[in-house]
C-alpha cells in the first residue's frame, strides 16, 4: 500500500479501504465513455481483481481512481483512469499516470499497456508512448 502527497493537497492511495466504490461505479456508469452502464458487481468485481489507485482531495473526498491489472512480473494494463470533472486540468491524470508507473517499476515488467481516445498528452507526461508495431496486436471482443 502505498501513500503519497501531490499538488495542491492532493493525496495518492492504494488503500482499497478508502474506495468509494459507489463513487466510482458512478462515474463509470454514467461518465466515461468505454464503461457506460457498467454495473455495480461488474465494478466491484473489476476492482477485486485489480491494483487499485485513488485521488483524494484536501478535505479527504475522492476525485479520481485508476486500476491496473497485471501479472506483476511481465504485464500490466492500465484502464478506468477516471478524473472527477472538477478536479481535470490541474495535473491530475498525469500525476496519477506517473504514480502508477513508479509503483509498477519495482515489477520490471516487459511492458504496461493503455488505451485512450482523446489524452494522449496526458500519458505521454508520464513516459507513455504509443505502440510501436499497432499491427502486431488482436483483440478478442467479449461480453460485459
Amino acid at each position: 500500500m502505498i501513500t503519497d502527497s501531490g499538488p495542491d493537497g492532493y493525496e495518492l492511495s492504494t488503500d482499497r479501504d478508502r474506495l468509494d466504490v459507489a463513487l466510482v461505479h458512478r462515474w463509470l456508469s454514467t461518465d466515461a465513455f468505454w464503461a457506460m452502464g457498467r454495473t455495480r458487481e461488474t465494478v466491484e468485481e473489476s476492482m477485486r481483481g485489480s491494483l487499485n489507485f485513488a485521488v483524494f482531495d484536501a478535505a479527504g473526498e475522492q476525485v479520481a481512481y485508476a486500476r491496473v491489472i497485471t501479472d506483476r512480473a511481465t504485464f500490466a494494463w492500465l484502464c478506468d483512469v477516471y478524473v472527477a470533472r472538477p478536479h481535470r486540468g490541474k495535473g491530475l491524470g498525469t500525476w496519477l499516470a506517473g504514480a502508477v508507473r513508479d509503483h509498477l517499476a519495482p515489477y520490471r515488467l516487459k511492458r504496461v499497456l493503455l488505451s485512450t481516445l482523446d489524452a494522449h498528452e496526458v500519458y505521454a507526461k508520464a513516459g507513455f508512448a504509443p505502440v510501436p508495431h499497432p499491427e502486431n496486436f488482436m483483440i478478442l471482443e467479449g461480453g460485459r
